[in-house]
């Protein structure tokens, strides 16, 4: 049975400061926990209703030890719910201590975001980085948090596949020794552009595009050729464009 106090507790974790207040975060949807078991998250609580319980028992069975299982019904499931309509499963968990960045190797890309602040972008790029094999992405302090519900929610469960690394961007860029390709409206054609084995792949915000302070370390400007009258690419897609020309230069 799901208490009160239980209740008020997850749903205050709906916002930033009490999810930093208790080191916990939520997430929702069979995919999203279904992700998390699997990868050995530690698992506080993990609200089921039958629904959930007759599909997916074998994933119950496996949560570690020490978690609350709390059989609920759909109406307390979604009083809880950060979305529109859930009735299945929510787990809350414990934020996993953050890793210092890694040294970068001469033929691996990574993803380096300035001011991407809308969560839903930043779930999207966590799941095109997944995709493309790409483990580690660096954001600036002013990109949408990493366990915002609609970040997670948006990742379809990538978030517990690739790191993110929140650093002082323009302070780890120019420590950098590889090369740093920047998305900008005006730049070389990455349809033509030779791209080498590895470096740093970064891109702004959709309305502001890259900050002056990260300009100037950046070693090559890339654009996508623009046919038509669209005044800008949403930020997922040119990523998804950019890192698929990488992709197909690699051998």
């Amino acid at each position: 049975m799901l208490s009160k106090n239980t209740l008020k507790f997850i749903k205050s974790l709906h916002l930033k400061k009490f999810r930093k207040a208790e080191g916990l975060f939520f997430v929702e949807g069979v995919k999203n926990v279904e992700e998390m078991v699997q990868h050995g998250f530690n698992i506080r609580y993990l609200l089921y209703t039958d629904r959930y319980l007759e599909a997916h028992v074998h994933t119950l069975n496996r949560v570690p030890k020490g978690a609350n299982l709390i059989s609920v019904s759909e109406r307390e499931l979604q009083q809880a719910s950060a979305l529109q309509l859930n009735n299945y499963v929510l787990a809350v968990a414990e934020i996993p201590e953050p890793q210092g960045a890694p040294t970068l190797q001469v033929d691996q890309l990574v993803l380096a975001l300035d001011g991407v602040r809308d969560p839903g972008n930043l779930g999207t790029l966590l799941r095109i980085a997944d995709w493309y094999g790409i483990r580690e992405i660096f954001v600036s302090a002013d990109c949408a948090e990493l366990y915002n519900p609609k970040v997670l929610q948006a990742s379809m469960g990538s978030f517990t596949r690739v790191r993110v690394h929140e650093v002082d961007l323009p302070l780890w860029l120019s420590s950098l020794q590889v090369p740093i390709y920047g998305a900008f409206l005006e730049g070389a054609s990455v349809h033509q552009y030779p791209w080498q084995q590895g470096g740093v792949l970064l891109m702004g915000s959709e309305s502001h595009g890259i900050s002056e302070a990260c300009r100037p370390y950046v070693s090559q400007a890339l654009t996508i050729p623009r046919f038509g009258g669209a005044e800008s690419l949403n930020v997922g897609v040119a990523t998804a464009i950019l890192i698929d020309h990488f992709k197909r230069q690699q051998p």
